[in-house]
């Protein structure tokens, strides 16, 4: 990777950028990879880089769905293995969730890849999608190509950082679907049952902290919890959230401010 010096004040963001191409040389991440990167960027600045309240709500609301299921699982793609490979295992152990990859430009080299890549943060770690045999009905590309033992039997999918046609046709097939995705205008986002709108790196880490908060709860509190949650009213109050907050930058002015 580039070494970006700390004092940068876009340290973070050329960060991961590179966590991505890194991802690409290495065999993880597609090249299409990059271009979706690069629009989660776009829509983070609108959102001010940060975990907004409609967001926070929603993980809540996931976690605690996740904490109800019979067979959850958390689908893996080359974007979340090169920004997200440690937290994703410890999502998946504080969720006690399967992890499958998942793939649209799929060859069995990245998926070697990834799975060799979540295993450097837990050697005994189950990686499933190694050798799908079920195929999502209504889905002819490689990303229709789901394990037995995960996505296939699950009750509740992760599916971040998602192509909206699997996330349409898995909840087609039943299934609870929630994603993580910056983009509150994406299919992904308007099919899914929970969106996450926040950025991965932000959303595993609270996910997990989250987890540990609600994992004693009674049964009925995090039912509570689902019943009550609520996607139109959150898609909504995230774009209401970004217009506010774009009157607000557009009224005290986003020019330069002079050096005294």
């Amino acid at each position: 990777m580039v070494k970006i010096p700390r004092s940068h004040p876009r340290y973070w963001s050329l960060y991961y950028r590179e966590r991505i191409i890194e991802g690409m040389e290495r065999g993880m991440t597609a090249k299409a990879g990059l271009i979706a990167h690069g629009r989660g960027e776009a829509f983070d600045y609108l959102i001010g880089e940060r975990t907004i309240e409609p967001a926070e709500r929603a993980m809540r609301a996931a976690v605690a769905k996740f904490l109800l299921a019979k067979h959850p699982v958390i689908s893996v793609n080359g974007n979340v293995a090169a920004l997200v490979p440690k937290e994703t295992v410890e999502l998946a152990k504080a969720l006690n969730a399967k992890l499958e990859v998942n793939l649209f430009y799929r060859t069995e080299e990245r998926v070697r890849t990834i799975a060799g890549e979540l295993g450097k943060h837990d050697p005994d770690v189950e990686i499933l999608g190694i050798n799908p045999t079920k195929r999502i009905p209504g889905l002819e590309h490689e990303r229709g190509k789901v394990d037995e033992k995960g996505i296939w039997r699950a009750d509740v999918v992760l599916v971040p950082l998602e192509d909206g046609d699997r996330t349409e046709a898995l909840v087609e097939m039943g299934k609870f679907v929630v994603t993580v995705d910056l983009n509150p205008l994406s299919r992904s986002a308007r099919m899914a049952d929970i969106t996450i709108v926040d950025n991965i790196v932000r959303a595993y880490p609270r996910m997990i902290e989250l987890a540990g908060e609600l994992k004693n709860l009674p049964r009925e509190e995090l039912e509570r919890i689902v019943e009550e949650y609520d996607n139109e009213k959150t898609l909504s109050d995230v774009l209401t959230y970004i217009r506010d907050r774009l009157g607000r930058l557009a009224e005290g002015g986003i020019w330069r401010r002079k050096r005294l």
